[in-house]
This record gives C-alpha cells, sequence and structure tokens, in this order.
C-alpha cells in the first residue's frame, strides 16, 4: 500500500447517498412489490438501523439522504408520496420523532442534506409550483438549508427522457436556484445510450451557462462482473463505459459519487467474503477511471445504504466493508491529506452546498 496510508478516523465524514424508512412506509415505495420476508430492504431502515450500521468508530458527521423512489407521477395529484417522503425527512432534521419511526432528537445533526424527487419532465409550470411547496415546507420548519438539490431517476426511463427540453430547463432552474441534480444512470442495465445521452445532457448545460451542479450516481453503475480478462481483452462494455465517463469528467460541474458498487459485483459469501485486498485488485481498472477522469475534488463518498446490503456481505457488515474499501482505494492511490478529507467530506460540502453549522 502507499506511503500515505491514514485511517479515516483521522478525518470527518459525510456520507453522501443513504435512503431512509420506516417499516409502515414500505407499501409506498415503487419498487417495494412482492418483497420476499427476509429481503434486506423488506424491514425498516431509519437513522436507528443506519447509525448500527454505519457504528461510532467511523467518525461519522452526518449524511446526505436521497429520495427512495416513492410512488409519484408528473401530475400534481400524484405527489403525496414524495410529500410524505420530505415531511419524514424534516421530523428527523427537525428532531420531532413520532413513535415507531427510528429516530430519535439527537438525530437531527445527522441530517446535513436532503435530496427529494422531483417531477423534472413535467415542465417548468409544475416543476417550479413543487419546488417552491417544498421550500415552504422546509422554511416553515426553520431549516430550509437542509434542501440540497433534487433527483429523478433516469435508470429506468424511456431513451431520449433527459434530453427533452422540459428536463433541460428543469435542470437550468436548479443551477439558477443554487440546487443540485443527483443523475442516476444504469450503463448495464438500462444501456450505454444512458450515458450518451448523460454526455449530450452536461453538454447542452454547459452550452446555456448553467451554473447547475450534477452529481453522478454510483459510477453510472457499470457491468462490473466483468473479469480481468475481459477488461484486458478491452470488453465493449468496459471500454464504452470508460470512454463515456472520461468524458463526463470534462464538465466542471459534474461530480462522481464513490457509491453503489457492492449491488454491481459478484454477490459476496457472507461468511466468506473476499479480504479487501482481492477485491482492491478486483475493482482497479473501474476505480482507476474514476480517480484519473474526475480527480478528488469531485470525488465523494457515499454508502447507498441500505441498498448496500444487497451486496451479500449482511446488515451488520456491509457498510464498513464498503467504508473500508474505499479507505483501501485511498491508500492505494497514495493520496495525500488534503484529498482524503476531500473525499471523505469536502467535496460532499461543496457538491451539496451544505451548510456546515
Amino acid at each position: 500500500m502507499g506511503s500515505q496510508r491514514c485511517d479515516s478516523g483521522a478525518f470527518p465524514i459525510i456520507d453522501s447517498h443513504i435512503h431512509l424508512y420506516a417499516k409502515t412506509h414500505i407499501p409506498s415505495l415503487a419498487w417495494a412489490t412482492d418483497l420476499a420476508e427476509d429481503f434486506p430492504l423488506n424491514r425498516q431502515n431509519s437513522v436507528d438501523e443506519y447509525k448500527a450500521a454505519a457504528g461510532e468508530q467511523a467518525n461519522l458527521v452526518g449524511f446526505v439522504f436521497l429520495e427512495t423512489d416513492r410512488k409519484s407521477g408528473l401530475e400534481s395529484t400524484e405527489w403525496q408520496a414524495p410529500y410524505d417522503e420530505v415531511d419524514f425527512l424534516i421530523r428527523i432534521a427537525k428532531g420531532t420523532p413520532i413513535g415507531g419511526e427510528g429516530h430519535s432528537t439527537e438525530d437531527s445533526k445527522l441530517v446535513l442534506g436532503v435530496v427529494p424527487w422531483a417531477p423534472i419532465p413535467a415542465g417548468l409550470t409544475l416543476l417550479k409550483q413543487y419546488v417552491e411547496e417544498l421550500e415552504s415546507k422546509f422554511a416553515e420548519a426553520g431549516i430550509p438549508k437542509r434542501l440540497s438539490g433534487f433527483r429523478y431517476l433516469l435508470q429506468d426511463k424511456k431513451p431520449g427522457v433527459m434530453l427533452q427540453p422540459e428536463f433541460v430547463d428543469g435542470l437550468r432552474y436548479m443551477g439558477e436556484k443554487g440546487l443540485s441534480f443527483d443523475l442516476g444512470v444504469d450503463s448495464h442495465r438500462g444501456g450505454m445510450h444512458q450515458l450518451v445521452e448523460a454526455v449530450e445532457l452536461l453538454q447542452r448545460l454547459q452550452d446555456f451557462g448553467s451554473h447547475v451542479r450534477v452529481i453522478l450516481d454510483h459510477f453510472c453503475k457499470p457491468n462490473m462482473a466483468l473479469t480481468a480478462t475481459d477488461i484486458q481483452n478491452a470488453h465493449p462494455q468496459y471500454v464504452e463505459w470508460k470512454r463515456h465517463v472520461e468524458q463526463l469528467a470534462k464538465y466542471p460541474f459534474a461530480y462522481m459519487k464513490l457509491s453503489g458498487w457492492m449491488t454491481e459485483l459478484p454477490p459476496q459469501d457472507e461468511n466468506n467474503p473476499l479480504d479487501i485486498e482481492e477485491m482492491l485488485t478486483q475493482t482497479k481498472p473501474w476505480a482507476d477511471v474514476i480517480f484519473d477522469a474526475f480527480t478528488p475534488s469531485r470525488i465523494l463518498f457515499g454508502s447507498d445504504w441500505p441498498v448496500v446490503n444487497l451486496g451479500g456481505m449482511g446488515i451488520q457488515k456491509s457498510w464498513q466493508y464498503w467504508h473500508d474499501l474505499v479507505e483501501g482505494m485511498l491508500d492505494s492511490r497514495d493520496l495525500d491529506t488534503k484529498s482524503r478529507a476531500q473525499i471523505w467530506s469536502g467535496t460532499a460540502i461543496k457538491a451539496y452546498n451544505l451548510a456546515m453549522d
């Protein structure tokens, strides 16, 4: 390992990507259909469970909450579930818990940023109505700075959605308000065209002079089941993913999260997982692309909890395993103190414009 090896306990950590919901919220989640009883996401995954997963040793300052894909639509009559989710996060951020929701008054300090769903393709009239209603909710709660940005998942949408004029105008509007946008695509299951469109989207935003900060989630979900031999033989999925990611990195307002790997890799044996060194070797081709293209000033740590629990490590181990793997990446890159601090927290503060009181 590099000479700059340093325990992440020396750095404050901001987890830039977590999801939260109480057990009673599961029926409102769009993806929660026909879930097995023992499925790791078919349980309460709120702040109590998150803190147990992260552990006190992680030097955790707080987190950025990302919307959990509640049932929604582009018409205002379809916004109740996202509104309910925002109300839930406001209760956490204010420290006003409702019994059974899995959080307490002292947890309010952990909520550094909230990134709700937004109907971005709906057109500016409806989008402004929605955003202004959420801004009013946060202002009335006395926590306006906790509203950091918005997300509209694109990984399961038809081709062309993100290039519609209404979508581009929506992101320009976000930029005018100083808000960020989380761009979630899936280049493996959704198709490589999603990355092609993402590059075109960023080019259009730049042409318009937009100031919106675009935060790319989960490495854009490449096919990480490819073997070392596949990569050495220039497998098209790896070559195309690499080329498009490098193109995305050319836009200075684009950021990349170190998140979401565990669900893209082959499942681990919970009782006999790959040790960190083996996993670092397996994931190095992907990590090298991200670090070389974006550099630490535009890379931020995120756990994707509780989805990270689907990687086969178990709900007690997954967060810490991912944390340790990221720490190993930073060691292997021989990063200096400033670069490490950026990845663990500094880039998240910048990308989400977090108010660190």
